[in-house]
């Protein structure tokens, strides 16, 4: 298997709300909620993108759970972190404050992490949980 990871998909409760945490919120570029013409509206989902071509996906959990043939389980905030690194301190502290003030819930302050960074997390309306992080040895391109 080649490591091409192309689309990360978050099961959400409510697709609108993910919508605008994500679009209205953190400014992350979609064209909004596509699909809505299938049966049932299992079709329905939102795309956003990212860098390098990678997309993240919000789709409701009761969809992921019948396309997957699955029995739809309780969410669990621990089993991923989805992190998203800066290019310093500040960047971290005003992700955090723009989470907030989206509407997430601010689980651990950014603070000065034992491995040398500066790093906090929040989590979505949906419970996801992001880490967002300064390493000083990581070199992130804009």
């Amino acid at each position: 298997m080649q490591p091409r990871i192309t689309l990360i998909t978050l099961g959400v409760d409510d697709l609108e709300r993910a919508l605008r945490f994500y679009r209205d919120g953190l400014g992350l570029e979609t064209h909004g909620i596509v699909g809505e013409e299938f049966e049932e509206g299992d079709g329905a989902v939102a795309f956003f993108d990212l860098q390098g071509g990678l997309k993240l996906g919000i789709w409701p959990r009761r969809c992921i759970a019948n396309d997957a043939n699955l029995p739809m389980g309780a969410p669990s905030a621990t089993e991923f972190t989805l992190a998203h690194n800066v290019a310093s301190r500040e960047d971290v502290d005003s992700v955090m404050a723009q989470a907030k003030s989206a509407g997430a819930t601010i689980t651990k302050p950014a603070h000065d992490t034992f491995w040398g960074g500066y790093a906090g997390y929040f989590q979505d309306p949906d419970g996801h949980l992001w880490e967002v992080a300064w390493n000083p040895a990581w070199e992130i391109e804009e």
